[in-house]
Order: C-alpha cells, then structure tokens, then sequence
C-alpha cells in the first residue's frame, strides 16, 4: 500500500496540490498553419530586410547648385550646417540648409554618417536648439528629387540625396559612405 503524501502546510498549498491532480495529463494540439501562408510571410520578411539592407548601403551625397563655387566640404562642415552650427558655406557664402523628409532613410543615414546621431537624437538635438533660441532645423522638403529640384535652382541652397538621383543640375561637394 502506498502511502499518503504529508498534509499541505497551508490552506493555500492544500488547494494548489488538488488542482495539480486535477490537471489533464497532455495539452490539446496546435492548429497548424497553411504551408502557403508560412512561405508568404518569410518571404516577405525577406524582401522587407532585402529593401532595408540597400536603403543603410546607399551612397549619400551632399549637393550644392551647379552654378555654387563651392568645390568640396568635409563630414564636420556639413554636420555643422545641418546642425545649425554654422550658416554659411567655408568660402563665406551664405548656406541653407534643406532636409530630406522626417522618417526617410536616407535623412536617418545622413544623420548618423554625419554627426553619429540617431533620429531620436536629432528630435532632441532641436528641442533644444530651439529651446534656447539658438537655431531653427532645416526646412523639410520631400524626398531626393525634391531636394534636387530646390538646390538645383538656388545656390544658397545644401541638401542630400542618395547617389542615384544626381544629375547636372547640381554637383556633389561630400560623398558619405
């Protein structure tokens, strides 16, 4: 004869330990996917971390108007006039700067190529440019052809677009890797 297990110490272990004998002995079986339904969806998380790779592998340059002088800046001149630390190009010209749309990949990649910042710390980077009064973000103005629209047609104007979208209309002064 076996014996009884010891008595619970506690009301609350008692009912813990009849709720164990109580319990079904398998779990009921998992309804399966589709085979079709599995193949779609890592195949598009493929395609999804394809299209991701090539947007963080393109190449960005910073353009002026093919009518600046400007020949060259250099990864800390162009991170000072998007980030507000200098207003005008390193041969005394006046510079505006233009920014690709909030959210673009090629903006987020320019960002940390150029100042090792994140978007997140870009959005705080101007809270408190602007909180102290000491700057304003560039202008947002769409995507590269917009960009390359703009400066093409004021050389005031500095933006960047990825490589593929250049054209004669504006010269390139910094290319990020």
């Amino acid at each position: 004869m076996r014996a009884p297990p010891p008595p619970p110490a506690t009301a609350a272990a008692a009912a813990a330990a009849a709720a164990r004998r109580r319990m079904p002995a398998r779990r009921p079986a998992r309804a399966q996917a589709a085979p079709g339904k599995v193949l779609a969806k890592a195949l598009a998380g493929l395609l999804a971390g394809l299209l991701t790779a090539a947007a963080c592998h393109a190449e960005i340059v910073v353009i002026v108007s093919a009518r600046n002088p400007l020949k060259a800046l250099s990864g800390e001149q162009a991170a000072d006039l998007f980030l507000g630390k200098a207003a005008d190009f390193p041969n005394g010209a006046k510079a505006v700067p233009i920014d690709q749309s909030e959210g673009s990949p090629v903006r987020d990649q320019f960002y940390q190529k150029t100042s090792g910042k994140a978007p997140a710390q870009m959005k705080a980077h101007w809270a408190r440019m602007l909180f102290t009064g000491r700057g304003q973000p560039p202008v947002e103005s769409g995507d590269n052809a917009a960009i390359r629209r703009l400066v093409a047609d004021n050389p005031e104007l500095v933006g960047y677009i990825d490589r593929s979208a250049l054209d004669n209309s504006v010269k390139p002064v910094l290319a990020l890797h």
